[in-house]
């Protein structure tokens, strides 16, 4: 390494390119990993073949080969988020396709053959019972001509030849179908509006015939303010599950007719389900829960003994940990840290030697150029005290010059229930390796501190939230970390709520980008998909009780106040946040004669997925934010007409606004 450049923030020549973040790269979040005796199996989506998902095997031989062929995309639309879109037994893999969103049966070297009918019938979160030959599954039937679909959990026979039989039903949601070892009873989750699954959620079981009919069923834990995920009989046929009823996502067992807490702990061993097929922890005996948990500083992997409740931490060098699953003494998981791409890794149990069997992102980047992240605290509203992860701006070719603060992108995440993680964002290294700082937020409503502060969004989305981004800006700032002139915000879906927001009803912020983002709170209660259709009655208020409040919210209504550019990106096919939600922000700038530029991309839905379009975002929200120290201009980085290389010169809206 030679001596150092000096060149302003924001200035700085970086390796980290588009180009060589997703050549090759496949994306494991949300995705899922599952054992079948001897073979794991994992679901990858492939930015270079269109953003399809993957289901992939490794052998017990070692050899690694794709299952499902091209032309299937393994994943569900059931809640629009999916998730829980394969299972596999006996080599057997039963996946739903996304295209025309029948379940699929592909035995072991052979081809994919339907299971279910053409009709917009959709599954996720199967389980197959193998001594009845069956797969049971979540199911949200669009054909049933009410005003919303119906989600009930059912049981599919394997080759497609019987009509299927209703487990549950008439309830408004369904996850988590898990069946006993005996085959005699099955557990589920079930919840109703206006409630998500993370704010109350039932665990249900039922008491199995010999041909698999339910006969009785019970309510084993939950309630309207509880919420309960993740079902799991031990080998030995007692029931687990995970419920916050203590403030944290811990583990309990279900005994008699109560149950009893199995490691108290203030770390969280679940996680809001926004997709289907999520493991927080599996068994490795009759004695023995391996365990994700997590708490401000990160993931964990934990071994829980069953008997004395003891959890001992199991050291690994990453941050970032998900869909545990265990076959005999061995794990397996996916796998990250700040420097290290996500990954599918499998550990022995035993001698806890570790296999890195798949990376995600193969790219090798000097770890000069790796922002360290720092999880921070700073102060908010009404005396309490909020949480953030912090990238400073770092590249091992350069420095600033004396005396200046780097630019700060503030991100939120969407959800709004998630929460941010001291995680591989290679998008986030794309801005810091350029002399950026970028603090990443979990505003009040995030997850990851127990359920008190969850709460501190509802009735407060787009207060909160704002407050809360504002705040974390404002503290690194104070601490001398960013220039106060140049802060911009960015956030998808929610977080691109929170970020359109802010940008019109406060006056701090130099610039801003909306991924997919929500605009006008009325139009998306009114068309949003079944799942999200009364998650605003929690966040906002009844409607249209409190039209009021919805329209205080919505940034549509205040675009005239805007002082700053801002852009827009949006999937043609999103179904969560319609299109019509940015080109009406959209045409709200240019009404007002506002700087604005808008990008619409084709064939993607509510988060984007092909590579070419990945991209272009990057670039464009790079070419949209601050460079060289100097509010960028519209006419800098949205020109008129096509072409050239200015990644915006093709986009389908924009203006200058006269500014």
């Amino acid at each position: 390494m030679g001596e150092k450049k000096t060149a302003r923030y924001g200035a700085w020549a970086s390796p980290i390119t588009p180009d060589l973040l997703l050549k090759g790269t496949v994306h494991m979040r949300n995705q899922m990993i599952r054992w079948d005796g001897d073979d794991l199996y994992w679901s990858e989506l492939r930015p270079y073949e269109g953003g399809r998902i993957v289901v992939c095997r490794r052998g017990a031989d070692g050899k690694i080969a794709d299952v499902t062929p091209t032309g299937f995309n393994a994943r569900s639309r059931v809640h629009e988020y999916g998730g829980g879109h394969y299972a596999v037994t006996g080599g057997t893999v039963f996946f739903t396709n996304f295209k025309d969103q029948r379940l699929y049966r592909q035995e072991r070297d052979g081809a994919p053959r339907a299971i279910t009918p053409e009709d917009d019938i959709r599954h996720a979160d199967m389980v197959i019972d193998v001594d009845r030959d069956r797969v049971i599954a979540v199911r949200e039937d669009h054909t049933a001509g009410t005003p919303e679909a119906v989600n009930t959990i059912v049981a599919l026979d394997a080759h497609g030849q019987r009509e299927p039989i209703t487990i549950a039903s008439g309830n408004d949601f369904y996850s988590s179908p898990k069946l006993s070892p005996d085959g005699k009873r099955i557990a589920w989750q079930t919840w109703n509006h206006p409630n998500m699954p993370w704010d109350g959620s039932e665990i249900w079981v039922g008491e199995l015939d010999r041909d698999g009919n339910v006969v009785s069923s019970r309510k084993v834990a939950g309630g309207h303010n509880e919420s309960v995920l993740q079902p799991e009989w031990s080998p030995s046929g007692e029931l687990y599950f995970v419920s916050d009823r203590n403030d944290w996502w811990n583990l309990y067992r279900a005994r008699g007719e109560g149950d009893e807490p199995v490691c108290r702990r203030d770390a969280e061993f679940g996680a809001p389900q926004w997709v289907f097929g999520q493991r927080f922890y599996a068994f490795s005996g009759p004695d023995e829960i391996v365990c994700i948990y997590s708490d401000p500083g990160g993931a964990k992997l934990g071994r829980i003994d069953l008997h004395t409740g003891k959890l001992h931490h199991i050291e690994l060098f990453y941050s970032t940990l998900g869909s545990v699953q265990v076959s005999g003494k061995t794990a397996a998981m996916f796998a990250g840290s700040s420097t290290l791409a996500e990954r599918v890794l499998v550990l022995d149990l035993d001698t806890f030697a570790q296999e890195v069997v798949k990376v995600a992102n193969p790219a090798h980047i000097e770890s000069g150029f790796f922002s360290l992240p720092k999880p921070i605290e700073f102060p908010t509203e009404h005396g309490l005290t909020a949480h953030a992860i912090y990238y400073p701006p770092r590249n091992q070719d350069h420095e600033p010059p004396a005396g200046e603060k780097p630019p700060l992108v503030v991100h939120c995440h969407g959800g709004p229930t998630g929460s941010a993680g001291p995680t591989y964002p290679f998008e986030y290294q794309y801005w810091t390796s350029r002399g950026l700082a970028l603090v990443d937020v979990n505003y009040g409503g995030s997850t990851g501190y127990g359920r008190a502060y969850r709460q501190r969004l509802n009735g407060n989305w787009g207060v909160v939230d704002v407050d809360d981004c504002i705040n974390a800006a404002r503290h690194l700032v104070d601490q001398g970390l960013a220039d106060p002139g140049r802060v911009s915000i960015t956030g998808g879906s929610a977080g691109g709520f929170t970020a359109l927001l802010s940008l019109t009803r406060r006056d701090f912020y130099n610039a801003g980008a909306s991924h997919y983002g929500i605009g006008d709170l009325e139009l998306f209660v009114k068309e949003t998909h079944k799942f999200e259709s009364h998650y605003g009655e929690t966040l906002v208020g009844p409607y249209p009780e409190r039209a009021d409040v919805y329209r205080e919210r919505s940034a549509i209504h205040f675009a005239d106040q805007m002082r700053c550019p801002v852009i827009l990106f949006q999937g043609d096919e999103d179904m969560i946040v319609p299109p019509d939600q940015a080109e009406s922000f959209v045409e709200a700038c240019r009404r007002n004669h506002l700087p604005y530029a808008y990008v619409l991309f084709q064939g993607e839905q509510h988060g984007f997925r092909q590579d070419k379009n990945i991209r272009r975002a990057f670039e464009g929200e790079l070419a949209s934010a601050w460079r060289n120290g100097r509010r960028a201009s519209l006419r800098s980085w949205c020109p008129k007409g096509r072409g050239g290389s200015n990644p915006l010169a093709d986009t389908n809206l924009c203006s200058d606004g006269g500014a």
